[in-house]
């Protein structure tokens, strides 16, 4: 008999092993119930067999569905091998290999009891047996990698009595086992019935059927098949013939409606065995009581106060017995435990309010426990062989479950959310996804508080416990103890979405709504609403993202300072980059999830990236005053990167919206700064530009360059050193505005105004070359007396008595070369400034791209635009006004210089000398040609008609000259208007040279002046007379003579007439004096 039994009645004959007993009957020995006991228990780690020898009932590892037709062919012959001892092998060895397949195969012909194996002794087999489970136990979990899931924990209380997760699976599984007999068992679905009620998410979590051992037996149907699967799924030793057991409880006046109750009844069979077995099974029980009766009362114990310290008593004698001596300690410890069930059952059955099972307690206080014990029923639909999916009987087992409610007080509520737990935390586990979806359809199962019933909601809000959490002891209800977890699970990794969801994907989505499902439950429960009522959804959802782009900027700036190390790129520089790569990724792979929960996420994340980086920056903005390469490097990056950010904004949220964004933003303001940075490198360049100009004019020689290229070589050096300056400006990649532009234009314009000026500063002074008018005389036939003369009528200068050498007059060709140098500066002005304006909206449109900052930069972009048209319209505008002006002074110059100072002797000295007869105006024609023709070699053809027309007026000034105040030599006659016609009918063909030379209109306009003094000298002196007398009173009232002459000019020609009555006139009316010759 097993120690403590007095007789077959003490003994319980189901957990008897029948084959023991038989074999005993077989060879007629001595039958020993505790080794028959401890074999039925050993047994049952095997599949079931029998010994009839039947060949009707078998094992296959394989679907005989889909391994085909036997082979036709005759099998190989069997190599005799020499078989090694068992002990001689290696462990390590994979068991499966071919190699030790041959060795371990034995023929026919050799005996087990060989002489050339080893004698295998009961230690061999153990540690044999020992070696083999944990190599099937390695490869099992070889199968997955598992995921760490210690962070993963309910917040449930401690045990106090060291219950070990082995200790709930079997007590879970013994109270499935009662609960499921008491029930009378479980009406399992048909095949087709299953198939069609089975969801499509569970056919894909499930495992297929070829990855099953293909079972068939006839035991294996049923409630009892179903039993087993899920005793092998939990890995218990508990056998499933006690649910027969179960269904007689109420026949023998016991109730299975709490967990105290139903650890009493399987306690009794505990008791009554013996061995080490029973001592483990029994400390179990006693454990369960003491957890589930003791130390959690949320019910008072009233009248049962005495029982509740007779039972601690009673727990505190057994477990004294252990440390008293063998016989004594035994005796102690049977009369505690046969007094266990008097004291207990009272404290099992006490009422509790608002339990929907019968009003029972179930453990209110100390709920912690059943749920636990559920949690390890739940945890069996996950194949042991593979964690990652659920067994094929998931639903069967599901509902099997649903016995145990009545006793483990569950309810719908309770129950998804403990099944939504254990989903979750196995897709912790496993990384599966399928089973995170499954944990999602669950969640959204559970009800809100306005779904559930009055009972229901007065029974979980009687559940609760105390835990220690790092902000110390505080109570926590059911639903927080399961699903702070999750939840803790779901911020810790939304909170830092770029490390734990690096590719994005459907993870992070599934994590999102995890929370957002989780949040919405708990948000019901009055102590964590007081915590969170302030933060609403879309405020989660940017503290998401704020936590996780403070978390990943961070790491991109360890990145960065390891990356300095080993570049010269400047820290700011490559934190750019990387945040721009940070923000790019953000926007395409996670915002568009966030976006489903908040639309304005993406505003939120480039703001504080905008905002980190800015803090990053802030330090370098001030310290900065000069264009340094850090700067060139720096600045733009910066630059670029806030415009990005601000392009997001702009494109992903509305108008509105974008502004308020936009406006909370402190902007870094390069453009600003690096305007500022600029204009000081600008002026310096445009200093160096103005030195180059000084430099090239004191060195330039004015000569043509070549015969192709007729301009002087100092404006070649002038506009490399510009262009220099301008590849330089635009090869600056920091950001600018149009001012700096501007300011570079005005510096251009100014240098080239500078060299203008020094061009017209080497030439000599007009007054220089042109002689002075001789003193106004009368002709006079006969000697006469010296007159005083009105003084508007006189020249009071002096006759010129400088030198020739003393006055430096510029040679034509000299002044030919400066004409067609300010010709080629104003022409390759227009073709540097339509480059530098190419270049300039080349990279406005690279750094301002269209419609980029509508209204909120709509007032600083107009400001922008009008500064640019005024600098457009402006744009050298100074020079070329300065340039032109120089060409005409230069081209009039040239034209005086041959007439006054080159021809002076043949033109002014000369002409009509001593009358008009004598000196015709044909004699200057030769020397006119060929001062002509040297200014037409060297002059640019653009410039020929503007030269020629400075001569022409030159000419035609000399010839008024000698016309009006030619001196007191020359005198006119009424006859040589007619010549002096002719004169200048000559002049005139000269210039327009039968088509070739000026244009006509152009010489009659300019000859017109002079045909009009002529023709007054085809005019009587008297109508001269008269009409000077009636000039003088009409130029009083602004108006002109009859003859269109004004009287200055008409005393010249007076002057200038051999006739004695204009003498006499002049004389009495003016008191000219006579000419001296």
């Amino acid at each position: 008999m097993p120690p403590g039994a007095v007789s077959l009645d003490d003994v319980d004959l189901d957990q008897v092993s029948v084959d023991h007993v038989l074999s005993c009957a077989k060879k007629g020995g001595m039958l020993e119930l505790s080794e028959a006991i401890r074999d039925y228990h050993d047994s049952t780690l095997f599949p079931s067999m029998n010994n009839a020898g039947s060949s009707d009932e078998f094992f296959l590892v394989t679907n005989p569905e889909s391994s085909g037709s036997p082979p036709r062919r005759p099998p190989p012959s069997v190599p005799v091998v020499v078989p090694i001892p068992i002990s001689s092998l290696s462990i390590s060895e994979p068991h499966e290999s071919e190699e030790v397949e041959e060795v371990l195969s034995l023929s026919k012909s050799q005996s087990l009891n060989s002489s050339h194996l080893k004698e295998l002794t009961v230690d061999d087999i153990d540690d044999f047996e020992d070696d083999v489970l944990e190599e099937v136990e390695s490869r099992r979990y070889s199968r997955r990698v598992l995921n760490d899931a210690s962070d993963v924990v309910l917040g449930l209380p401690p045990f106090t009595t060291g219950i070990t997760d082995d200790d709930l699976r079997e007590t879970a599984f013994e109270i499935l086992l009662a609960a499921a007999g008491a029930s009378g068992g479980l009406i399992v679905p048909s095949k087709e019935k299953k198939k069609d009620k089975k969801s499509r998410l569970l056919k894909k979590l499930g495992r297929s059927k070829s990855e099953q051992v293909v079972m068939q037996s006839q035991n294996s149907h049923g409630l009892v098949g179903l039993l087993e699967a899920m005793r092998v799924q939990m890995e218990n030793k508990t056998s499933t013939s006690q649910c027969h057991g179960g269904k007689g409880w109420k026949k023998n006046g016991y109730s299975v409606d709490s967990v105290g109750i139903v650890m009493l009844h399987l306690a009794d069979g505990v008791f009554r065995q013996e061995d080490l077995y029973k001592m483990a099974k029994e400390t179990i029980q006693l454990n369960m009581l003491e957890e589930g009766l003791v130390n959690h009362p949320v019910v008072g114990f009233g009248e049962s106060g005495r029982k509740a310290n007779d039972l601690r008593v009673l727990l505190a004698k057994i477990e004294e017995s252990e440390s008293l001596p063998s016989a004594t300690g035994e005796l102690q410890r049977t009369e505690c435990l046969r007094s266990l069930r008097e004291i207990a059952l009272p404290l099992a059955e006490r009422p509790v309010r608002g339990d929907l099972t019968g009003e029972v307690c179930h453990w209110a206080d100390g709920y912690h426990l059943n749920v636990r014990l559920y949690e390890k029923l739940v945890v069996s639909v996950f194949d042991v062989l593979d964690e990652g999916k659920l067994t094929e009987e998931v639903e069967e087992m599901l509902e099997l479950f649903k016995s145990t409610w009545r006793v483990l007080g569950i309810t719908e509520t309770i129950h998804h959310t403990c099944y939504a737990w254990v989903l979750f935390r196995q897709f912790v586990i496993t990384g599966e996804q399928g089973i995170l979806q499954h944990a999602i359809n669950q969640l959204k199962k559970i009800p809100l508080k306005e779904q559930r019933g009055p009972q229901e909601r007065l029974h979980l809000k009687s559940l609760s416990c105390g835990v220690e959490s790092e902000a110390g002891f505080q109570e926590v209800t059911f639903l927080q103890s399961f699903l702070l977890p999750i939840q803790k699970w779901a911020d810790m990794q939304l909170t830092d979405y770029h490390l734990h969801f690096a590719e994005g994907s459907k993870m992070m989505e599934n994590a999102v709504v995890v929370a957002m499902a989780v949040r919405r439950i708990l948000l019901e429960e009055p102590e964590l609403a007081m915590q969170t009522a302030s933060l609403t959804d879309i405020e989660q959802v940017e503290a998401y993202v704020s936590s996780s782009i403070k978390n990943a900027f961070a790491r991109i700036i360890h990145d960065v300072d390891t990356l300095c190390e080993t570049t010269n790129e400047h820290p700011l520089t490559l934190l750019a980059e990387k945040t721009k790569k940070l923000f790019e990724k953000d926007t395409t792979l996670y915002l568009p999830i966030l976006t489903q929960r908040h639309r304005n996420a993406n505003a939120v994340s480039v703001s504080l990236i905008h905002k980190l980086y800015g803090i990053k920056l802030k330090p370098f903005l001030e310290t900065v005053e000069h264009l340094t390469e850090d700067v060139v490097s720096v600045f733009p990056a910066a630059d670029s990167l806030e415009k990005n950010l601000i392009a997001v904004i702009m494109s992903t949220c509305e108008e509105g919206t974008a502004e308020a964004y936009l406006k909370k933003l402190n902007l870094y303001k390069i453009e600003t700064i690096s305007g500022t940075l600029v204009l000081r490198w600008v002026n310096s360049q445009l200093a160096r530009i103005l030195a180059w100009v000084e430099r090239a004019i004191q060195q330039e020689r004015w000569a043509s360059v070549s015969t192709q290229q007729r301009h002087g070589s100092s404006i070649v050096e002038v506009y490399r050193i510009v262009e220099e300056t301008v590849d330089q400006f635009f090869a600056l990649k920091v950001p600018m505005r149009p001012g700096e532009l501007g300011s570079l234009f005005r510096g251009i314009d100014n240098a080239f105004q500078v060299y203008t000026k020094h061009v017209l500063d080497s030439l000599a002074d007009k007054e220089d070359i042109i002689p002075p008018v001789p003193t106004l005389t009368r002709y006079a036939k006969e000697s006469g007396i010296k007159a005083f003369v009105k003084k508007e009528l006189t020249d009071p200068r002096l006759p010129d008595v400088r030198k020739s050498s003393d006055i430096n007059v510029l040679t034509t060709p000299t002044l030919c070369v400066q004409l067609n140098t300010l010709y080629y500066a104003i022409s390759q002005l227009s073709k540097l400034e339509d480059s530098i304006w190419e270049r300039w909206n080349q990279r406005e449109h690279h750094d301002h791209p269209k419609n980029l900052f509508r209204s909120f930069f709509y007032a600083e972009r107009t400001t922008e635009e009008n500064l640019r048209n005024s600098i457009q319209k402006d744009t050298f505008d100074g020079s070329r006004k300065d340039i032109n002006a120089a060409i005409d002074q230069i081209c009039e110059f040239t034209g005086t210089k041959t007439i006054f100072w080159d021809l002076r002797e043949p033109f002014i000295d000369g002409l009509y000398r001593p009358n008009v007869a004598q000196s015709r105006l044909e004699t200057l024609i030769d020397p006119l040609d060929m001062v002509l023709n040297q200014l037409c070699d060297i002059i640019v053809e653009p410039l020929r008609d503007r030269v020629v027309t400075g001569l022409l007026q030159a000419s035609l000034d000399g010839l008024l000259r000698v016309i009006l105040d030619g001196g007191s030599s020359r005198t006119f006659t009424i006859a040589d208007a007619k010549l002096l016609e002719e004169d200048l009918e000559v002049l005139k063909e000269f210039f327009i040279s039968g088509g070739d030379g000026l244009p006509r209109g152009v010489v009659e306009n300019q000859v017109a002046r002079i045909r009009q003094v002529i023709k007054l000298l085809s005019y009587e002196t008297r109508e001269l007379i008269e009409d000077l007398k009636s000039a003088s009173d009409i130029e009083v009232q602004g108006g002109r003579s009859k003859l269109g002459a004004d009287a200055k000019t008409l005393i010249r020609i007076l002057c200038h007439r051999s006739d004695s009555v204009a003498s006499q006139f002049l004389k009495k009316q003016y008191r000219i004096p006579k000419s001296s010759t």
